[in-house]
């Protein structure tokens, strides 16, 4: 066994899904990421573009390192009621997992820690989980994990789009390395090409997306992406596209819903690292303090590997409107800790739920959402009125007319007074 494949196995055992180990060096799509920036596809996620030099080189992230370890993680799994439907807000299926970057982050700080102590390292590995400026889905499909679909979502055949991406980079080179236990040599293994596959002339996810946000194949303008509205975006919703966005109320899976990789995809990981050529000699999947010895994670503060899986849900797949437009921040933030929703912040969510009530024309919504107009943000008092005069009906009608008599926020003022659409 080579570093490689017993880095490969210990990863299984950490509870990653699909590893593969590249390389580290430029990505393929850098002058296209560039080009979607100078484009202002990005809207107001001004991180894209703030470190743009490291995410076109990533030598500038982690200058020592020789070699990217990426990991696919599945939340696709099967839970109860997933896709019931009811009426409610809808929430994006990862959302409904504790948050990834913790999680995830931890398991690979444990693998850094298991190649330190085959290899004395001395200083750490460069982990990143979605948050450090790295074109993941980029080097992912390099190192044959998958393809990028048409919807730029990574599609690795057997689990779908269905992911989390993460890596970690290195200072170990696809060189024999000299260690207190001998020589190593990480190898390059499926690294090269990239996963045969594509979408074919499959357009499904291009013409699902409600909102038309999709400029062309491959490219996706997030200022009309119902994911980015409902969580990057911190000011009032576009007009137009209110009506367009349904019941969702944080992110939106409709184009990976649709998706043909995605039905009845999910399969045993160890079955599929073998299919692939990704491990010498495919184990069967261990645990933690099975096969291989459990690393202590020293240098990394916090940092305790849990046990393979994602384990349950913790939030279900439709929220109760009413509920939400009664939230206020204490119950949101004690509703919601330790999971992805907390990022579109109280009165984010609050402003997507009254988008999801007028769209619901569900006059059992209206006393929530008058009493919204005396809400203290403006955006919710907004929201709710655009909300109010969609559902219509004498009462929104007569408290529309109160409010907007005393209201001083011009925007808000105006909410009150044009016709719902």
């Amino acid at each position: 066994m080579t570093l490689s494949s017993d880095v490969l196995a210990y990863a299984l055992a950490l509870g990653f899904d699909r590893t593969a180990i590249l390389p580290a060096g430029p990505p393929r799509y850098g002058a296209q990421f560039a080009a979607w920036l100078a484009a202002g596809y990005h809207g107001e996620m001004a991180y894209l573009a703030a470190r743009t030099a490291e995410r076109l080189d990533p030598a500038r992230l982690a200058p020592d390192a020789a070699s990217m370890i990426v990991t696919v993680v599945s939340y696709d799994l099967p839970a109860p009621g997933d896709m019931a439907a009811q009426p409610g807000g809808r929430i994006a299926r990862y959302a409904r997992w504790p948050d990834y970057h913790e999680t995830i982050k931890a398991r690979l700080h444990a693998l850094d820690a298991f190649i330190r102590e085959r290899t004395g390292r001395a200083t750490l590995g460069k982990a990143f989980v979605d948050s450090a400026p790295v074109l993941e889905r980029d080097f992912a499909e390099q190192a044959g994990l998958g393809f990028i679909g048409r919807n730029t979502c990574l599609i690795t055949p057997g689990l779908g789009s269905w992911t989390f991406l993460a890596g970690l980079s290195v200072p170990e080179g696809l060189d024999c390395l000299r260690s207190r236990r001998g020589s190593w040599k990480l190898e390059a293994g499926n690294a090269s090409r990239g996963m045969e596959g594509g979408c074919g002339r499959c357009t499904r996810c291009l013409d699902a997306c409600p909102t038309r946000a999709f400029v062309g194949p491959h490219v996706l303008d997030a200022r009309r992406c119902i994911s980015y509205l409902t969580i990057e975006l911190r000011g009032p919703i576009p007009r137009d596209l209110r009506p367009l966005m349904g019941d969702w109320v944080f992110g939106c899976d409709v184009c990976q819903e649709v998706c043909p990789y995605n039905r009845g995809s999910r399969a045993t990981s160890v079955g599929m690292e073998a299919s692939a050529g990704l491990l010498h000699n495919p184990p069967d999947r261990p645990t933690l303090k099975g096969a291989v010895a459990q690393p202590r994670c020293q240098g990394y503060e916090g940092s305790s590997p849990e046990e393979p899986g994602m384990g349950s849900p913790v939030l279900p797949s439709v929220l109760s409107l009413a509920d939400l437009l009664t939230l206020d921040e204490a119950s949101f933030r004690a509703r919601f800790r330790g999971t992805p929703v907390l990022r579109a912040k109280h009165r984010g969510l609050v402003r997507n739920a009254c988008v999801a009530a007028g769209n619901s024309g569900d006059a059992a919504l209206v006393p929530a959402l008058i009493a919204l107009l005396a809400d203290p943000e403006p955006l919710a008092r907004g929201h709710a009125a655009w909300a109010l005069r969609r559902i219509g009906g004498r009462a929104a009608e007569h408290a529309l007319a109160q409010a907007s008599a005393v209201e001083a926020d011009p925007w808000v003022r105006e909410e009150m007074i044009i016709s719902g659409g």
